[in-house]
């Protein structure tokens, strides 16, 4: 008895040939370029503008520090690492530094818990509430050259607003442009009073996305507001407290406008007063790139800057976690 070829081939477990592969259209080969390579399209420009106005002028600055470069002969030969040498012997730059940092601290700290309070009573069912919301934004969105002159006014020497309030309570006027405790209080006022309203918001918008039922709990348990900040509000928006302190520790440790537009004598020499009493890093790095034509020394400036603010922001970064964890 003979068996049929196909059947005894399906007796024996072989399966047919496969078909051939189909071969794919123009449209799915589009297809699939298009899910393969629209995401790293998208984010090129990104990268392109980065890499150009970020990456390049930041290497290009590195290289510069290592030559004595002017800016105005250009390259006059690589030095090495003698700017960074020189800058570490350099008082002015010590005396820009410690500025720097006491503006910093005087105008951050005091902005960000007072922005956090802001924010706190900007959560509150207030009449108008939008009206205050946008408000607390003005200072922010107002030129900083006339927040600059106004503020200048504010603290003048003979005819201003704040001695004459101080003359009140029986104060002696004070030279505030002249003595250096006075400059940094009276620059940091003018940082504050920009900046507040703006992390206000930032804080608002956090608080809003924290769960209501989570402060219905506290008051049932007779929590006080003041605890239920502390205990509810501060660590569920811990991320944008977070945000805040890195934003504010790289843009005060930037100052420039307020200071410079503070010395209206010496605006155009960027020194911060007759005798540096409020002169940052930013304006002598300034002086010595723009007045004195330094290019390399004024680079090197930039790079210990970078530095500085990297190191302070790692600190405040740390402190501040640590600060919201606790609470």
């Amino acid at each position: 008895m003979t068996v049929a070829p196909e059947r005894a081939a399906a007796g024996r477990g072989t399966s047919p040939a496969p078909p051939p592969p189909r071969r794919l259209s123009w449209r799915d080969k589009l297809g699939r370029l298009d899910t393969k390579y629209t995401p790293y399209a998208i984010i090129a420009p990104f990268f392109v503008v980065f890499g150009v106005f970020g990456l390049y002028p930041l290497l290009h600055t590195a290289w510069v520090s290592l030559h004595d470069w002017q800016l105005i002969d250009g390259d006059q030969g690589f030095t090495g690492l003698a700017n960074y040498a020189e800058l570490l012997s350099d008082g002015h730059f010590w005396n820009a530094l410690g500025n720097t940092v006491s503006l910093f601290l005087l105008s951050t700290i005091p902005q960000l818990f007072a922005a956090l309070g802001l924010a706190t009573l900007l959560d509150r069912g207030l009449r108008g509430r939008a009206f205050w919301r946008a408000g607390v934004l003005l200072p922010n969105v107002i030129s900083v050259a006339a927040v600059a002159l106004v503020f200048a006014q504010l603290f003048g020497r003979d005819f201003g607003v704040v001695n004459a309030l101080l003359g009140v309570v029986g104060v002696d006027p004070v030279d505030w442009r002249a003595e250096t405790w006075a400059s940094h209080l009276a620059i940091s006022s003018m940082v504050v009073w920009r900046w507040t309203g703006y992390n206000a918001l930032i804080y608002l918008a956090a608080m809003q996305s924290v769960p209501k039922d989570m402060y219905e709990s506290a008051m049932l348990d007779g929590a006080s507001r003041l605890r239920v900040f502390w205990s509810i509000t501060v660590p569920s928006i811990r991320p944008t407290i977070l945000f805040t302190v890195i934003v504010s520790t790289i843009g005060g440790m930037q100052l420039f406008v307020e200071p410079q537009l503070f010395d209206p004598g010496g605006t155009a020499t960027g020194t911060g007063g007759d005798d540096r009493q409020f002169q940052t890093l930013v304006m002598y790095l300034y002086e010595k790139g723009f007045r004195l034509f330094d290019a390399g020394y004024s680079s090197a400036i930039a790079w210990v800057l970078f530095l500085v603010i990297l190191v302070v922001a790692v600190v405040n970064f740390a402190v501040a976690r640590r600060i919201a964890s606790k609470g």
